[in-house]
């Protein structure tokens, strides 16, 4: 018998995670001795504050990002090819959505390992329920191209596709760059186009605002600096 892949929401910011997961989720990470996670240190404050059945330094935390090889992942397993249950974490929010977690997950279901992901904050579908956007045809894209020319491609190819289909488009930015990425979407959308900007979901700061591009135009633009922030476009 194999065991199972516990997938564990943490909070999108800092916080009890008391105040934003289901006590079933708490209860299940609570008896885990086996982690992989995307930051150790992160890791540890947030099992910390959640709680759990051993002292931290018994528990084994495994480190899965965007520095790991594809051949750090079958190790991994191991634990759980040896009967024992494992805790998935991501940095913030749900793992493996937008997250190196993925590709552990990927591999279980390979290996025929039981997989349950648990309740807890997705910045996405936040962002999707209070944009008043089309929460039937929607698209994720990850990370737009940093460059400006590719960007700018990018970003008339989303509007393009977003006309076409009737589909809100979403992405997301590094904080640091959300800035330019905002004032991108004003440069290269249509007027009419309707732009979404949701910051700091599930945190006392939260904001979330949908205008057209015009009305965007007429106004200061919003603080989004070192702001977690899902943007959603719809033509």
């Amino acid at each position: 018998m194999t065991g199972t892949l516990y997938l564990i929401p943490v909070p999108l910011g800092p916080g009890a995670p008391q105040a934003v997961l289901a006590p079933q989720t708490l209860a299940a990470l609570h008896p885990l001795r086996h982690f992989v996670v995307e930051n150790a240190k992160s890791a540890r404050a947030f099992l910390k504050a959640a709680g759990t059945a051993l002292p931290l330094q018994e528990l084994q935390l495994n480190e899965l990002n965007e520095h790991s090889r594809p051949s750090d992942i079958a190790p991994l397993l191991a634990p759980l090819l040896a009967g024992e249950d494992v805790g998935l974490l991501s940095e913030a929010g749900c793992p493996a959505v937008a997250d190196p977690g993925a590709a552990l997950v990927a591999l279980a279901q390979e290996k025929n390992i039981r997989i349950l992901p648990l309740i807890g904050p997705s910045a996405l579908l936040l962002a999707l329920m209070g944009s008043g956007l089309d929460g039937q045809r929607f698209a994720f894209h990850g990370y737009l191209p940093a460059k400006e020319a590719e960007r700018s491609s990018a970003l008339r190819e989303l509007e393009k596709e977003s006309r076409h289909k009737r589909q809100t488009q979403l992405c997301i930015e590094t904080p640091y760059r959300n800035t330019a990425l905002f004032a991108a979407f004003l440069k290269h959308c249509q007027p009419t186009t309707r732009l979404c900007v949701a910051s700091d979901l599930s945190l006392p700061s939260e904001t979330i605002r949908t205008q057209t591009i015009a009305a965007w135009k007429k106004q200061t633009p919003p603080d989004l600096e070192r702001r977690p922030t899902v943007f959603l476009l719809l033509a």
